[in-house]
């Protein structure tokens, strides 16, 4: 048994500010060693993403207690089976939320990313090969999308980890588990963006940008991005966005770049009313790729007509349609090359302690990219 100290929630619909209402709290628990198949890591570095707010805020339900946290990096302590082949200890490896098992219809089809037996252990907050790992005074805590990185240790399924060099920066290393995986899977797999073709990208958080960042190194041409934030948007045109404006001027941005509309429309809010807007903006036969999480609750419509008279595919993107093992060395081969700056990504660096401050930047819109160190 390892004693560890991790931030968990114990209950949903917590209000802002978070430095006040403090919904996260670091406590000691009990992590069990790994089983079969499975690594204890000592995590590095942590991004907090929209999916960790939306758990916090009750848009996305989960089992509670739990210990939040999903794109990180650490390095290899313990193996559940000492002879694993894929893993040593002291290796470095990237997290990613899904591991797929490699053996349900899904992952025969090589669609890993919408594996179904670790759909179910996401959602019931257990690690793949079932049952949890993390115990506290009360009981059992529930694990996040398998990884639970916001904590000095986590025990994760193999399929869970994707080694790579030791010489990456955690800080940086962290974002490819999910913003890239995610924000550049979108672009590259799932809307499978080609050489000239336009796009627009609705949200310029931390999977938006990473989104721009994909688009760019495809060779999209225009790329156009909309979101409120200034700051966000003068990160876009440093980042080979050829125009961004706030959502109330995408209008005129679109009659003025792109009369038709777009081949590709990226959307990553996670808001019905904003993936209505992104649906629009494609021209007939345009690629609209979605990305965000809404509240189970929203509903969207469309004209049930322009799917087949426009000739319009609606992509639901989970995980960026990637394939960690596949593409996660891909996108750091990328990072290597400077076709893909993840570190111009990363708003902060901080300790855990800062984890509910974190959060209210995060949800004003303040921030892009927050890495916690445990």
């Amino acid at each position: 048994m390892t004693k560890i100290t991790a931030a968990v929630l114990h209950g949903e619909g917590s209000v802002a500010p978070y430095a006040t209402s403090r919904p996260l709290e670091l406590v000691p628990l009990d992590l069990a060693p790994p089983r079969s198949g499975e690594l204890l890591v000592r995590i590095d570095a942590a991004g907090i993403c929209h999916s960790d707010l939306s758990v916090v805020n009750g848009d996305r339900p989960r089992p509670l207690p739990m210990v939040l946290g999903h794109e990180a990096t650490g390095i290899v302590e313990a193996l559940g089976n000492a002879d694993d082949p894929g893993f040593a200890v002291g290796d470095r490896i990237v997290l990613a939320f899904l591991p797929a098992c490699g053996e349900c219809a899904r992952c025969a089809a090589g669609e890993g990313y919408l594996c179904e037996p670790a759909t179910v252990a996401n959602g019931r907050g257990e690690l793949l090969r079932g049952g949890t790992r993390l115990c506290g005074h009360e009981g059992s805590v529930n694990h996040h999308l398998g990884v639970s990185a916001f904590a000095s240790h986590a025990v994760v399924d193999r399929r869970s980890a994707v080694r790579i060099d030791r010489d990456i920066p955690a800080k940086i290393a962290a974002l490819f588990g999910c913003a890239v995986l995610t924000g550049v899977g979108a672009v590259m797999n799932s809307a499978a963006v080609r050489l000239g073709e336009s796009v627009v990208i609705y949200g310029l958080g931390g999977v938006g940008l990473a989104a721009l960042l994909g688009a760019v190194a495809s060779g999209a041409n225009p790329i156009l991005a909309i979101d409120p934030s200034p700051q966000k948007r003068a990160l876009a045109i440093e980042l080979g966005a050829h125009a961004a404006v706030d959502p109330d001027d995408a209008d005129r941005m679109l009659a003025l770049h792109l009369p038709g509309g777009a081949d590709v429309v990226i959307e990553t809010v996670g808001k019905a009313a904003v993936l209505e807007r992104a649906y629009e903006a494609g021209r007939r036969g345009a690629r609209i790729a979605t990305v965000g999480l809404p509240n189970p609750a929203e509903m969207f419509s469309v004209p049930a007509v322009s799917l087949v008279a426009g000739g319009k595919t609606l992509i639901g993107s989970y995980m960026g349609s990637s394939i960690p093992a596949r593409d996660i060395p891909r996108y750091i081969a990328l990072w290597r090359a400077g076709r893909l700056p993840v570190e111009r990504l990363l708003t902060s660096v901080s300790k855990i302690e800062a984890i509910n401050n974190l959060l209210d930047e995060l949800a004003e819109g303040r921030a892009v990219r927050q890495v916690v160190i445990p």
